[in-house]
This record gives structure tokens, C-alpha cells and sequence, in this order.
């Protein structure tokens, strides 16, 4: 299937998910989409088959509020067969957050901003003193860079050299109202990070950007699009945390045929 028409797919498959639980978080799970589906085709060496391995790659999403674009993208790559319409309901294991202990191929439960970027620092620098050479990627929101433990723990990385991390920044400028985070790029290398930036909707610019190497943790900003692909979700607010109504969902589907 050719990427785009794939991508058209899933996005359908996750507002038919958030229609239906009537839950989830539509526009930041089409903000992150890409990256991920570009993350597990083609640039995590990892695999359904091989999450006992300790020589696997490690993915953490720390905006775990994006659940559902997450678990599409572990279908679509063969991790889960839960049904994602079934997300929120009493026997699905798809919660509103991912959780380790229940959905297959999610290496640690998240979803409090904040604790991800952390999490996965540790566990990129426990690999290093195992001198295990997997990676480590996490994937953070602008909104998360609030949050102090984020900047602690990228100083923590940058001290220990962990050239085995690659840490991933939604930005969509959802933060701007709030906090403006100015120059992140900037302020990213200060903290002693290699920096690249990338289309965060072109499969080519990440996939480059993602298997970028140095000889220090590495900072992928990927301009995004908050509700890509729908515009009345583009870069809107008030989606952040809605569900359609029949009538929106029936015209979004559309829009997305």
C-alpha cells in the first residue's frame, strides 16, 4: 500500500477508535503519526517477535495522551490485535494511557507529562553500562517541556554521553499560549545535544533525521501539524481533547477518503 494511502487508513482508524470509546486525543495522536509509522518501518530494530530481546531498540511515546496513534501504529505493525475500538472499554487492554502491563510491544507505562523523557534516559544510560548497543528513542511533546524533570534529565544524558539516545520533539506549537519555548533548537545543542530538524510529515526528512548518529544524545524536532489532515482540527485548540459528532465524524471520514 503506498505510505500516504496508509497513513490515510489509519488516521480513519483512529477516529473510528475515538468516535466510538467517545475517548481520546484525535489531533495529538495525527500530530505524531508520521514520526511513528516511520519509527517502525524501517528504523527501530525491534519486532513483534523480539520484545524479550535485550538487543532490541526501545521506543518510549512520554506524551502518552497520544495513546491511540500509538496503538494503530503497533497494529499496523503486528504488535497488537486488539480491536482499537475497543480502547477505554472494561475488558480492552488499550486504556487512555499505554500501559506496559497490558499492551503488547509498549515498553513502559506512561502518560503524566514528564516522566518518559526521564525514564528513558535511564534506561539509555542502564545500556550503556551493560555496553549493550541498542537505542533509544523517546517521543516528546512541546507542551512537555514545561515540565523541569524533561530539561533535568536531557542534562543527565548529555553528562553521561549517551550517544544511544535519540530524543524526538513534537512540535506542533501547542505550548505557544502558554509557555513560548523560543529558540528550542538553541536550546537543545546548550544543553549538549547534536540537534537536526525535520518536516515532521515528510517520511524521507525523518527517517534521515531518526537514524542520525553522534557522539552525543541526538535531538530530532519534527515541525508538526496538530490534526493533520483535518482542517478543522488543524492547529485548533479546542480538539485537543474532543470527540466528533456523528456529523463531524461523517465529514472528517470524508475527508480523509
Amino acid at each position: 500500500m503506498e505510505t500516504q494511502t496508509a497513513i490515510r487508513e489509519i488516521k480513519k482508524q483512529i477516529l473510528t477508535a475515538c468516535y466510538t470509546a467517545k475517548e481520546g486525543h484525535v489531533a495529538s495522536s495525527y500530530s505524531i503519526l508520521d514520526i511513528l509509522y516511520v519509527l517502525y518501518h524501517g528504523v527501530l530494530n525491534c519486532s513483534p517477535d523480539r520484545m524479550d530481546d535485550p538487543a532490541r531498540d526501545r521506543f518510549i511515546l512520554s506524551k502518552g495522551h497520544a495513546a491511540i496513534g500509538y496503538y494503530a501504529i503497533l497494529a499496523d505493525a503486528g504488535y497488537i490485535s486488539q480491536p482499537l475500538e475497543s480502547m477505554c472499554s472494561f475488558d480492552s487492554c488499550l486504556g487512555g494511557h499505554p500501559d506496559c502491563n497490558k499492551v503488547p510491544g509498549v515498553e513502559v507505562s506512561t502518560g503524566s507529562l514528564g516522566h518518559g523523557v526521564p525514564m528513558a534516559v535511564g534506561i539509555a544510560w542502564a545500556l550503556k553500562i551493560q555496553r549493550n548497543a541498542a537505542h533509544v528513542y523517546v517521543l516528546a511533546g512541546d507542551g512537555e517541556m514545561n515540565e523541569g524533570t524533561v530539561w533535568e534529565s536531557l542534562l543527565i544524558a548529555n553528562h553521561q554521553k549517551l550517544n544511544n539516545l535519540t530524543f524526538i520533539l513534537d512540535f506542533n506549537h501547542s505550548t505557544d499560549r502558554a509557555v513560548d519555548l523560543g529558540n528550542v533548537g538553541d536550546k537543545l545543542s546548550a544543553f549538549g545535544f547534536e540537534v537536526v530538524e525535520a518536516d515532521g510529515h515528510d517520511h524521507e526528512q525523518l527517517k534521515t533525521a531518526l537514524l542520525t548518529r553522534a557522539d552525543r544524545p541526538v535531538a530530532v524536532i519534527a515541525h508538526t501539524i496538530k490534526g493533520c489532515g483535518i482542517r478543522e482540527m488543524t492547529n485548533e485548540p479546542a480538539w485537543h481533547h474532543r470527540v466528533p459528532t456523528q456529523e463531524e465524524y461523517a465529514a472528517f471520514m470524508e475527508e480523509l477518503a
